[in-house]
């Protein structure tokens, strides 16, 4: 499970750029209304002119706005600087540079100083430091959980984690509510019940990430009752709101129940996202694991693949097929490499595409999804995808001879078909 930084929470008294801008809205509109080609690129040069005269006239919190704008456009070696100058003075420039050392965001990376200036949030006496504490506990969990600053020690990243949820309140940190879900539903021995209650606690405060699982925790009755009818409420609100991983579930759920023109239309979408540039918009949007965002489009470029192979909701087309059961497999190596970073993908990527059929690389994809990936770090379900595996070999075994090769990471065979 590979996390990501909490963002930077917000200050109750006037720490935004969205509260600078709303203070400073008719100066934005004039501007707007004497300028033709009004763009964002206009907005954020008239920002930073507006910052700059701020602190010309001594207003320190326009160093820190500066410093927070420079880091939501992406120029994080100016992020970075500004906020060097003034983390002795403003909290929460000292969390950003946390972030930044830790991410390595406009430096080289650096575990141990961006777990230094989380701690000194955590144990900062300062009234101002208070909202951030939360979210600052939140990174060090994950510090702990990843072993990165710290020595590794999962004791100690769930007790930062169960602080920074803080019994649910919304004013916590949600993003750490929503990881403790995902914790207990993947540590050995897993306690589904904390999980689902962690999730329930998340959605509730909004978590996008965690509604999305709670769906998935319904519709297979894990930590709670199974209720198809309250899965597929969280499931599809969860896609409405962009969680690609609910979506490509859906997409599973529309197949198997034979929807096959709503599975084709859905699933296109999904699948023809581009992993390079879309990946990290969506996480960035949503705030959900870029991990989870690539198994919702493996999963809908996998069933819109078998939709186009048998011509289910739309004409027979195995050549195009064969491109979307190539893009499944794309986007499980970069999983599969991610949990197994010892191991080659190339030779039995090669193997699967050089010359096999379009039908050949499903079953494939499929097993290699479960035996290296899925099997061990599904936050809900897996029981069910070996079910699923063998409902797809008893289909392909009736029409195509068998043959195997080795599995590299499992020490167990793939039948190929």
């Amino acid at each position: 499970m590979k996390l990501t930084s909490e963002k930077l929470p917000k200050n109750p008294s006037y720490t935004s750029l969205s509260h600078f801008a709303a203070k400073n809205a008719k100066i934005f509109q004039w501007r707007k209304e004497k300028t033709d080609h009004y763009s964002h690129a206009n907005l954020v040069d008239k920002a930073l002119q507006l910052l700059k005269e701020r602190i010309r006239r001594g207003d320190t919190m326009a160093y820190f706005l500066r410093g927070q704008l420079y880091f939501e456009e992406g120029w994080y070696e100016e992020a970075l600087e500004q906020f060097e100058e003034i983390k002795e003075k403003d909290h929460q420039a000292t969390y950003q540079l946390g972030v930044m050392y830790y991410d390595g965001l406009g430096t080289a990376t650096d575990s141990e100083k961006g777990v230094e200036y989380m701690k000194k949030i955590v144990d900062s006496p300062c009234p101002k430091a208070r909202h951030l504490k939360f979210a600052a506990a939140y990174n060090l969990g994950r510090a702990y959980y990843e072993g990165k600053g710290v020595k590794r020690s999962d004791k100690e990243a769930e007790r930062l984690w169960l602080f920074a949820a803080d019994n649910g309140n919304p004013k916590a940190s949600v993003k750490a509510q929503s990881i403790l879900g995902l914790y207990y539903s993947t540590k050995e021995p897993r306690e589904l019940e904390k999980a689902f209650y962690w999730h329930s606690e998340a959605c509730g405060n909004g978590n996008l990430e965690s509604q999305g699982a709670l769906g998935l925790m319904y519709f297979y009755g894990q930590g709670i009752r199974q209720d198809t009818e309250a899965a597929l409420h969280c499931l599809r609100e969860a896609a409405e709101r962009g969680n690609v991983y609910a979506q490509g579930n859906l997409v599973e759920y529309y197949y198997k129940m034979k929807f096959f023109t709503k599975c084709v239309a859905f699933s296109k979408r999904i699948a023809d996202y581009d992993e390079v540039h879309d990946i990290p918009m969506i996480a960035q949007v949503t705030d959900c694991l870029p991990e989870f965002i690539i198994r919702g489009m493996a999963l809908a470029s996998f069933y819109h693949a078998r939709c186009l192979q048998l011509g289910l909701g739309v004409t027979k087309d195995e050549a195009t097929a064969k491109r979307y059961y190539s893009k499944n497999l794309c986007f499980i190596s970069r999983t599969w490499q991610e949990q197994n970073p010892g191991l080659t993908w190339n030779v039995l990527e090669q193997l699967l595409l050089g010359s096999l059929l379009c039908f050949l690389a499903a079953r494939a994809a499929l097993f290699l999804a479960w035996d290296c990936v899925w099997r061990r770090q599904l936050p809900i379900g897996p029981k069910s995808i070996p079910e699923k595996v063998d409902v797809v070999n008893q289909h392909l075994l009736t029409e195509n001879p068998v043959h195997c090769v080795p599995n590299l990471s499992c020490k167990r065979k793939i039948c190929l078909g």
